[in-house]
């Protein structure tokens, strides 16, 4: 039986804690450069904001993107805004876009990674007057495409049995 209607079990703050974790390492891989990595950051943070608006918000948000500041080497505050804002965005949009299938999130998604992508554009621009080139915007499309899979790696240990066991407390 394939069921796409899970009951869902309460997050484990663990869990969110070693996703963002995670996902700051994925960003630290060499590979961070290369046009068409996505900021795996932005978009584990956009997953929470959407699906534990109480449990992570602006503050985590703001916090995750001093931590990419720090790494990345850019003006401090940089990650941070652009973190910020996508945070409060995804908030308030959360309740429209879990109606949705994973497939028609991502197209909610994308603007919101676009628009943090964009703030960090304006602050490089207005710091160094060097403009990327439009191949730039490429990861937030390649992020956007990974959100199925984000939902369905960090929903995964949420999910109840489809066949329960009675000798399970659930």
């Amino acid at each position: 039986m394939n069921n796409p209607h899970y009951i869902l079990l309460p997050v484990s703050p663990l869990f969110i804690v070693a996703s963002l974790v995670g996902a700051f390492v994925l960003n630290m891989l060499p590979w961070g450069h290369w046009v068409g990595i996505p900021d795996f950051v932005a978009l584990v943070l956009v997953f929470w904001s959407i699906h534990q608006p109480r449990r992570v918000g602006i503050g985590v948000a703001f916090f995750m993107g001093l931590l990419m500041d720090v790494h990345n080497a850019t003006l401090l505050g940089e990650n941070a805004l652009a973190y910020t804002l996508l945070s409060y965005f995804a908030i308030t949009i959360h309740r429209r876009v879990l109606w949705f299938p994973p497939g028609t999130q991502a197209l909610h998604v994308l603007p919101l990674l676009l628009l943090a992508q964009a703030v960090q554009l304006v602050v490089r621009l207005v710091v160094s007057g060097k403009y990327p080139g439009w191949s730039y915007f490429v990861e937030s499309f390649v992020a956007a495409a990974l959100w199925p899979v984000a939902t369905w790696i960090l929903l995964a240990p949420q999910r109840r049995a489809v066949d329960r066991d009675d000798t399970r407390p659930i």
